[in-house]
């Protein structure tokens, strides 16, 4: 069985696809002078462009860039790191910039779901319930989307194929008090963490943040620091767009990471890095396909790996 490793290197395959062989014919021509030598600056434009079509961003392409630039435009020795080689260092440091939040030991771990419709947060949540099951933990669904029609019926069917219970309630019941219900139910029953799944929102629907913000209450009522986790899903094939949403989350919502959906299905796969350094927010897992096993844990490694080439 392939490894996680692997796998998210599978799931960035279109974005290798796309970008692999301009970015080997870039760095090649850097790899082939027989002695090391200042970068061109032709070769550091044509590194930005490329880094900035794979949705990278605006913020890390100039700091990678810069970075490359004081390294290797000046005093180049033998003792310094190829450009490739430099390139990868560089997204990886990007992705270390930022921490991920320590796991609580409270149980149950209250982790509330959060973004706007279309992102995936009932499969993601299904998906993770199966993974946190996996390796061991004892996970509780919590169906607080209230709001979307089908919405708890979607999630009882992931929730029957993780094998794990799910606390629901009635249509347009209030949110809030099925998050209590499940936070009780998890301390009941011994579970590790309760996951919440929550209606998709837009910050211009005010009535909906509000919700969400009486969800946290009510759960810091219910068990000390909760939520303790709140996870903002970016679907990764709309871009940019998913940052702009990202930051309206992260004002109102609390969010501590990100969950980024559909990775296999954009090739322009560089916007974690454009999430960490424009959000300062960890990557907690990627999606990469629609069965339930394929909700990873992000590995910065990998996906240096498999960023723009199938090779390094």
């Amino acid at each position: 069985m392939p490894s996680v490793f692997d796998r998210l290197r599978t799931g960035l395959r279109r974005t290798a696809q796309r970008m692999g062989d301009r970015f080997d014919e870039i760095l090649g021509r850097e790899d082939k002078q027989d002695t090391p030598g200042p970068v061109k600056a032709d070769t550091l434009d044509a590194l930005e462009e490329l880094l900035l079509e794979a949705d990278v961003g605006v913020t890390a392409t100039d700091r990678i860039i810069e970075t490359l630039r004081r390294d290797h435009s000046t005093s180049v020795t033998p003792d310094t790191p190829t450009l490739r080689d430099a390139l990868r260092q560089e997204i990886l440091a990007v992705l270390a910039s930022v921490h991920k939040v320590p796991t609580e030991r409270t149980r149950p771990r209250v982790v509330l779901v959060v973004g706007v419709n279309g992102t995936g947060k009932t499969t993601t949540v299904g998906k993770l319930a199966h993974l946190l099951r996996t390796d061991g933990q004892r996970p509780l669904v919590c169906a607080a989307d209230t709001f979307r029609a089908a919405a708890v019926q979607q999630l009882e069917v992931w929730a029957s194929r993780a094998d794990v219970d799910i606390v629901k309630a009635g249509p347009q019941a209030d949110p809030a008090s099925v998050v209590f219900d499940a936070v009780e139910a998890g301390r009941a029953r011994d579970c590790d963490v309760v996951l919440v799944d929550t209606a998709g929102r837009l910050h211009t629907r005010v009535n909906l943040m509000t919700e969400l913000e009486k969800m946290r209450r009510v759960a810091a009522r219910a068990i000390n620091g909760a939520p303790h986790e709140v996870l903002l899903i970016i679907d990764a094939t709309v871009g940019q767009n998913g940052l702009a949403q990202a930051k309206v989350f992260l004002e109102s919502a609390g969010v501590t990471g990100i969950v980024l959906t559909k990775l296999d299905g954009t090739a322009k796969g560089g916007i974690a890095l454009a999430i960490a350094a424009e959000l300062g927010l960890p990557i907690q897992y990627v999606g990469v396909g629609e069965g339930i096993g394929d909700l990873l844990p992000f590995d910065a490694e990998a996906y240096a790996d498999g960023l723009f080439a199938s090779q390094w």
